[in-house]
């Protein structure tokens, strides 16, 4: 059984920079994407990040992208975000998730972050 671990998450200042973590673990792992969505309150879940495999491909939302940067370490099956100049907007629930070749998705337990005035 896939596992999604998120870390990361917490509180920072309008402006500030946190790192989210994501180690998947389970089984033998094809991947073909690992992606950030995150979901803020009131709101319907929105994509945020990708990266694909085995290219190292990423493409990012236009309200994130030169903000926000992800990658990933393809010997421990981690990927990141690494989101700077966080705005409030940015304050949601973050959440991993991994695609395999085989068609299989993945979600994580989501990490909160929340970015204050």
């Amino acid at each position: 059984q896939v596992q999604l671990v998120e870390s990361g998450g917490g509180l920072v200042q309008a402006g500030g920079s946190l790192r989210l973590s994501c180690t998947a673990s389970g089984g033998t792992l094809n991947i073909k994407r690992f992606a950030w969505w995150r979901q803020a309150p009131g709101k319907q879940r929105e994509f945020v990040a990708r990266i694909l495999s085995p290219s190292g491909s990423t493409n990012a939302a236009d309200s994130v992208k030169e903000r926000f940067t992800i990658s990933r370490d393809n010997a421990t099956n981690t990927v990141y975000l690494q989101m700077n100049r966080l705005k409030l907007d940015d304050t949601a629930v973050y959440y991993c998730t991994l695609d395999e070749w085989s068609g299989a998705n993945y979600w994580g337990q989501g990490t909160q972050v929340t970015v204050s005035s």
